[in-house]
């Protein structure tokens, strides 16, 4: 793609906002760098004039008015996104979601939204219906096929403020190239983007590190359409009675089938190297040993997490290892590496001209209780091989 912009990468600094509990406004540090700069990408969002990157605490996001089909369509052109892909709308405060979406959160979201909201919860609600035009409030690129719509209101208080002070209502995907590994700093979004947005706002290191949860209450049972930042244990606990028997949908779809939320359809958080995961192997010395063995002449890269320990690993096999990356102990440690992880990892394999071979990529999976639900719908996406107690499950060609 031609470069469309010179990308600038405009720092912003969260001790410079305030948000009030009661308050649909932020208070920023007049005339501070942080004040200078959300206005100068709150200028660009209300003219629609190009998608702007932002952090968010799950990961960094690529925005655009949601009211706006030429806004909305800009993204899916800087991502090169397939355009049957749905879009999140993220807002600033439930008034906003009232006074500019005209929607109403559902009697079956309120404890929901009272313990997750500012977080990484989506929920989807009908498509508001617009009194002064055939077509909805919210742009039908947003949710192609629909007539539902997700929505999320983002904890980071630079997202937030965004939102708040272009009072504007964003359409919000990650910011990074279609298939690719989420970013989670400005430096990933810049590589991925850079020449194809205007301004990346630099608000540091992402907490969560994988997307929001996508919940869905106007289907009974209800259900967890994308796992995320917030378990289906979670969901359980604090969402009442109803929500006591939330069903988990599937995590794929097919090529023809339309789909309510993002990455349901299509191959996302692939690096370029091959990902092969390993989950219940102990500390890997015999499963991965023996797939090491039988693909020899690689570059390879680990990212290990709780029980892999290449002390145990021949040292033929392990000496061949140019790369490792601890992704933590916890789930929420995990979760945040993760996407960066495989990014480090691709980038260290494909400079690492010393090695000959097809790059590898070995991750260490987890259980899918609490936050590992998360981590291996990610993991499932971005791996061509899956082996789960030593037996290959997933086999990709891709």
């Amino acid at each position: 793609m031609a470069a469309l912009y010179e990308t600038k990468v405009l720092p912003v600094h969260v001790k410079d906002i305030a948000f009030p509990a009661t308050a649909d406004l932020p208070e920023i540090v007049p005339g501070s760098e942080t004040e200078i700069n959300i206005n100068r990408a709150a200028d660009i969002l209300r003219t629609h004039t190009a998608p702007v990157a932002f952090p968010t605490e799950t990961v960094y996001g690529l925005g655009a008015s949601a009211l706006d089909t030429r806004a909305v369509r800009q993204i899916f052109a800087a991502k090169n996104r397939p355009s049957d892909n749905p879009l999140i709308v993220h807002i600033s405060s439930v008034s906003q979601l009232d006074r500019v979406l005209k929607s109403k959160v559902l009697a079956i979201y309120e404890k929901l939204i009272a313990k997750f909201w500012p977080g990484p919860l989506t929920i989807i609600l009908p498509l508001p219906s617009n009194p002064d035009s055939d077509e909805p409030v919210i742009s039908r690129a947003c949710t192609p096929g629909q007539a539902t719509f997700g929505v999320r209101m983002p904890a980071h208080i630079v997202a937030r403020a965004l939102i708040a002070v272009s009072d504007t209502p964003l359409a919000a995907p990650s910011a990074n190239a279609s298939t690719k590994p989420s970013p989670t700093t400005a430096a990933h979004v810049y590589a991925d983007m850079h020449g194809r947005i205007p301004i990346i706002l630099d608000g540091g290191n992402c907490e969560v590190g994988v997307e929001s949860t996508v919940v869905d209450g106007t289907v009974s049972p209800p259900a967890v359409l994308r796992p995320g930042g917030v378990s289906v244990e979670m969901i359980r606990e604090f969402g009442g009675e109803e929500w006591r028997d939330v069903v988990v949908g599937k995590s794929e779809a097919g090529k023809d089938e339309s789909v309510r939320t993002p990455g349901m359809k299509y191959r996302h958080y692939s690096p370029q190297a091959k990902v092969v995961v390993f989950v219940g192997t102990g500390d890997g010395s015999e499963v991965v040993n023996a797939y090491l063995r039988n693909n020899t002449s690689r570059k390879i890269a680990l990212l290990k997490s709780r029980q892999f320990d290449i002390e145990k690993w021949d040292t033929s096999i392990s000496t061949q290892i140019s790369f490792i990356k601890e992704l933590g102990a916890t789930g929420a440690e995990i979760a945040r590496n993760l996407f960066s992880g495989l990014r480090d990892a691709d980038e260290r394999l494909l400079k690492d001209s010393a090695n000959e071979g097809e790059p590898l990529i070995i991750v260490e999976g987890v259980s899918d209780a609490d936050e590992g639900a998360a981590i291996m719908n990610r993991l499932r996406k971005a791996a061509s091989e899956i082996y789960e107690n030593g037996v290959l499950i997933v086999k990709d060609s891709h």
